[in-house]
């Protein structure tokens, strides 16, 4: 049996840390399968994943074939079934749309073909650029319910609360992405009507629009807005995609259902890192929120490709992690649907080659953040087959990469052993050698939440030529999340704070904590309102970014502002020639001047305390009481600052719970903690260098004297505080590798010289060694010393 508990992924009865791989078996040949899922259990994974490709079936005659009758690589029952062999479960991606770099994206040419009606319209009456279609049209819904009569007759005997392998069933695949990244929203007719009903369901009273849902205008007036309208229709139109996105995948669990595919978690992809880049991910949050938030059975799954482990991108993760669990509920895990794996040399022309270590590093803190499911995508590359008839397309292949797939994989498309394969395999060993408490842990957070404002990206849609449309999304883009320069998450996470986020539309902030909110000009009187009493209340409030002056239809709101006795003055922005520079002042002080891109005057009440000033003066950063609260305001382009972060989180009443001392910024500390008491360490040394590092938690010390030494590009889960066969570890300076009822084996230790320390409860009878000494520790704990080099340490 599988069920979704306290954030948890249990399996029978136990919770599980699952390492997967994608493989897909349409693009390896069946007599190939057999070497594939060895290099997988080789590789340390638990798991296999897979898309089910509807055109990879359906033959040009329209039959279908799931069973191997036209070629064996279609037999999907004996992949499956191969995996189970092997003891290793599998999900399966069965679409419709499956992306994976297919022509259609998965779509069978027929569809498009006998269906012109499902292919959407957008802006202006232009034909949508990308193979996309209206998921809701009836044709759609229809053709989707003849190919899953033929999928999931397979998949139902093979569930594994059937006795079956397979744990999870993934619905569709990046719902929305494709009408996101071409700007071109669905706009049917049949979608055009139904967003008529549904805004007079949800606004009945209100007069918005010139031309009333379903008068002769209506169309017109949604496909080529006027500024008139173009405010409203840009959030009225992301809120009704929102529900139409999850009427849509509820759609597919009833067609999952009605065959009899049931009792296990449905799994939602969620997209948007965009060229690198994690800041526009909670666009797909926004997009698909409705489709799993507090939806019970279903679970979201991350899909990033972020590049090499860097400041940037393992900050765009935290928070891209931090933000998802901030929609969750409070049994739905965090997982990752599509983990970024091997080089990165997508084109296979040797252009990018991320260090092995960057796969290890990115699992490190998602696994510390309570990822439950990781699914390194792909695992394994292979070969394109031909299409089953010509058409023209320059290579008549399954795919648009050509020939050779996946060559930037750990697994290449021959089967070799990629640059990456030993890095990733060692990754998911680790994982999985810890996953008894590991699948346990969440994150412990300090007295700080990153404020999510969900609606700042509902960008997925504006009008080309609305001046006002991209007016507000220039500015919601330039500011959300993490803060422009990710000036908030960055400088929190390296000043050592541990956090989660909130989500300010539907949630309040923890009583007393310090909220961190980075926001543009435009901000809806509802989150305005709900920030301002919870710093009424008592709370603290770190906010970057110019005065919130709009709501989110570019209608006149200063809520905020108005409650914490602020106004906006004149803001600047850098050129050619002229360079805003601000100094600190106060509690803020001493510091150096700091060149930004841009900074607005603030005019603040008497008594407000001046923080940032630009050089001639002009205040642009203040401390203000408001009620019984404290709300720092910083309105300057500021790049990352760590030490001015914990001056600020300090005069707000909050100090981080882990203190990293490091030569050079690089290190990335949290905590973990299980409902039953145990606890561990987790420490990432993303710089290119080793680094000697004094760490205390919660005030204390290491027992190591505080005193590591990280090497470059590594991370390590130390324990706190472990439950192993029995015995407690207090302390580590070593990963544990693995146990069993009679020993436990740690990595080489973080100790000077390679050496490690291990504390065991007192009064643990630990067997003589030649490779340790045993001896009295502190609070009568028993210490082990040993090294250089692994060690196990056997219980008496």
């Amino acid at each position: 049996m599988i069920a979704l508990e306290h954030k948890q992924l249990v399996i029978d009865g136990e919770p599980r840390l699952v390492m997967a791989g994608e493989v897909h078996y349409f693009r390896v040949a069946r007599e190939e399968w057999d070497q594939r899922l060895d290099l997988v259990v080789e590789a340390g994974c638990t798991a296999v994943a897979s898309y089910i490709p509807w055109i990879w079936h359906e033959l040009p005659d329209g039959t279908i074939d799931v069973t191997g009758a036209t070629r064996p690589e279609r037999d999907v029952a004996a992949f499956i079934d191969a995996c189970a062999e092997r003891g290793l479960w599998f999900i399966a991606r069965p679409g419709p749309f499956v992306m994976a770099e297919l022509k259609n994206e998965g779509i069978p040419y027929r569809v498009y073909d006998e269906h012109p009606e499902v292919v959407p319209i957008g802006w202006d009456w232009k034909p949508a650029p990308s193979r996309t279609v209206d998921y809701l049209a009836p044709a759609f819904i229809d053709e989707t319910a003849r190919w899953f009569d033929a999928i999931m007759p397979v998949l139902a005997p093979r569930l594994q609360p059937r006795g079956g392998n397979i744990i999870g069933v993934q619905l569709d695949n990046e719902v929305g992405m494709l009408a996101w990244v071409t700007n071109s929203p669905d706009l049917t007719d049949g979608l055009i009507d139904d967003l008529g009903h549904w805004v007079d369901d949800e606004h009945p009273a209100r007069d918005r629009y010139p031309e009333a849902p379903g008068s002769p205008g209506w169309a017109d007036q949604v496909r080529s807005p006027s500024e008139e309208v173009a405010g409203r229709l840009r959030v009225d139109l992301a809120e009704y995609m929102r529900d139409r996105f999850a009427a849509y995948v509820t759609t597919l669990r009833d067609l999952c259902e009605a065959r009899d595919v049931r009792e296990v978690p449905f799994l939602v992809n969620i997209h948007g890192t965009e060229s690198g880049s994690g800041g526009p991910f909670p666009i797909g949050i926004s997009q698909l929120v409705r489709t799993y938030a507090g939806v019970p059975g279903m679970v979201s799954g991350s899909d990033h490709y972020l590049g090499a482990a860097t400041s940037d991108t393992l900050t765009d993760l935290y928070v891209m992690n931090a933000f998802m669990d901030a929609v969750h509920d409070a049994d739905q895990p965090l997982t990752s649907l599509e983990f970024e794996a091997g080089t990165g040399d997508y084109s296979g022309g040797i252009e990018s080659q991320h260090d092995p270590s960057t796969v290890d590093l990115k699992t490190r803190l998602c696994v510390a953040q309570g990822n439950r499911l990781i699914n390194y995508y792909l695992l394994a590359g292979g070969i394109n087959p031909p299409l089953e008839e010509v058409v023209g397309d320059g290579n008549d292949r399954l795919s648009f990469t050509g020939e050779r797939h996946g060559t930037a994989a750990p697994i290449g498309p021959e089967g070799q052993r990629g640059f990456t394969f030993d890095a990733t395999a060692r990754t998911a060993r680790a994982m999985t050698a810890q996953q008894d408490w590991l699948s346990r842990m969440d994150e412990e957070h300090d007295g700080v939440q990153l404020g999510l404002v969900l609606d700042a990206y509902a960008t997925e849609y504006h009008h080309p030529e609305s001046a006002l449309m991209s007016e507000v999304v220039d500015d919601l883009t330039g500011h959300r999340g993490a803060g422009q320069r990710r000036f908030v998450a960055r400088s929190l996470l390296l000043g050592g704070f541990r956090f989660g986020a909130v989500r300010l539309e539907e949630r309040d902030p923890e009583p007393g904590g310090v909220l961190a909110l980075a926001s543009g000009r435009h901000l809806s009187a509802t989150v305005q309102q709900r920030v301002l009493d919870h710093v009424h209340a008592g709370g603290g409030l770190l906010y970057l970014g110019p005065l919130p002056e709009r709501d989110l239809a570019n209608k006149p709101c200063t809520v905020l502002a108005d409650g914490l006795g602020l106004a906006a003055g004149d803001f600047v922005h850098d050129s050619s020639d002229f360079f805003p520079s601000v100094v600190r002042h106060g509690w803020a002080a001493p510091g150096p001047e700091v060149r930004v891109g841009w900074r607005q005057r603030l005019d603040a009440p008497e008594g407000a305390e001046i923080v940032l000033t630009d050089v001639d003066g002009a205040v642009c950063g203040v401390s203000v009481a408001a009620g019984a609260g404290q709300a720092v305001v910083l309105a300057a382009g500021l790049p990352s600052d760590p030490v001015l972060v914990e001056r600020a989180l300090a005069h707000l009443g909050q100090r981080a719970g882990v203190r990293v001392d490091a030569p050079w910024p690089g290190v990335l500390a949290t905590t973990t903690a299980s409902a039953d008491g145990q606890r561990a360490l987790h420490l990432i040394n993303h710089s290119g260098v080793d680094m000697r590092v004094n760490v205390a938690v919660d005030g204390a010390d290491l027992p190591s004297d505080g005193a590591l030494s990280l090497p470059a590009r590594s991370g390590h889960v130390l324990p706190l505080g472990i439950d192993v066969a029995g015995h407690r570890i207090l302390w580590a300076s070593a990963e544990i590798t693995g146990h069993s009822a009679t020993h436990v084996d740690l990595a080489p230790g973080l100790d000077q010289d390679g050496r490690t320390t291990v504390l065991l409860a007192p009064g643990t009878a630990v067997l003589d060694d030649a490779s340790y000494a045993v001896d009295d520790g502190p609070d009568g704990a028993v210490r082990v010393i040993g090294g250089p080099g692994p060690i196990s340490v056997r219980f008496g």
